[in-house]
């Protein structure tokens, strides 16, 4: 179930406030990511089957109560660096098509599907959290998870290409169709918790979104690196608008600055073709 209302606080609580005044949520664990960025504010709540560490009780997860459009459309991001974990130092894709991000990564339960608020917004508590004690992924001896994998937009900023006019339906059943080969592909006894196949070169998040699209029929969509793919898919895009009938958008997502995470960082780009694409996009108004 679903609750809409305005973060309020009062005397040292927290709460959800309804448009009749009533509140709810007053003795729950509210994250106070979401009290920083959030109070007054009109937001949507739902409980999650993950639990709170502190309190025992389910997870809170927040989110904006933003107008959602009629329009079908897809969402290419390219997700900043994280500056804690050398295995970031190249930045992430994921791709939301019509309200589904899919997300594919070298560990077979991080090819997934997710809502908008799972992805942008869940809260660091419980699995969610960085560990309290080395502030980064860990997992005890006693089995207690610290994942260190909350909403994508308070771990970093996030660049976007949205796009309407494309055929969601479409390149919906092209990443369904990626997703079921990884989970159809074998493990390695060795290693059971990665997906075999993975190759930063040939088959990581990045290349699976860029097949994707090129399988739609966006062909001319290049990369292997994160940040130099989500500008060449930007360039041969826009490139398409006429003769595709697209609308295309280009913008930033701020990270929502919490304490468990440092600020992200931009990649380099390394095709010197996308430094001078990167530089003319730049100077189009495409907000």
């Amino acid at each position: 179930m679903i609750y809409k209302g305005i973060l309020r606080q009062s005397g040292g609580k927290h709460y959800l406030e309804m448009e009749n005044g009533q509140r709810h949520f007053e003795d729950r664990h509210i994250w106070k990511g979401y009290v920083h960025h959030w109070i007054n504010q009109k937001v949507c709540v739902r409980e999650l089957s993950q639990k709170d560490y502190e309190s025992n009780e389910q997870i809170l997860i927040m989110w904006p109560d933003f107008l959602m459009e009629e329009i079908p459309f897809v969402e290419i991001y390219y997700n900043e660096r994280l500056t804690k974990y050398p295995t970031s130092r190249c930045g992430h894709n994921a791709i939301n098509v019509n309200g589904e991000f899919f997300n594919f990564s070298h560990l077979i339960n991080e090819n997934e599907i997710m809502d908008t608020a799972e992805f942008m917004y869940r809260p660091a508590l419980g699995e969610f959290s960085p560990s309290p004690y080395t502030g980064k992924f860990e997992i005890k001896e006693d089995g207690t998870a610290y994942y260190d994998k909350f909403g994508r937009n308070f771990m970093r900023s996030i660049e976007v290409i949205r796009i309407t006019g494309i055929n969601t339906e479409k390149l919906s059943k092209i990443y369904y169709d990626t997703l079921n080969k990884i989970f159809e592909t074998p493990t390695n006894p060795k290693n059971p918790e990665k997906y075999r196949d993975f190759s930063i070169f040939r088959n990581s998040c990045t290349t699976m979104i860029r097949d994707g699209l090129q399988t739609y029929g966006l062909k001319q969509i290049r990369g292997v690196l994160p940040r130099d793919f989500f500008i060449s898919a930007a360039w041969e895009i826009l490139k398409a608008r006429e003769s595709m009938g697209l609308n295309v958008k280009i913008f930033t997502l701020p990270q929502l600055k919490v304490p468990e995470a440092p600020y992200s960082k931009k990649t380099p780009i390394f095709n010197p073709k996308n430094w001078i694409r990167n530089r003319k996009i730049s100077n189009m108004k495409l907000v």
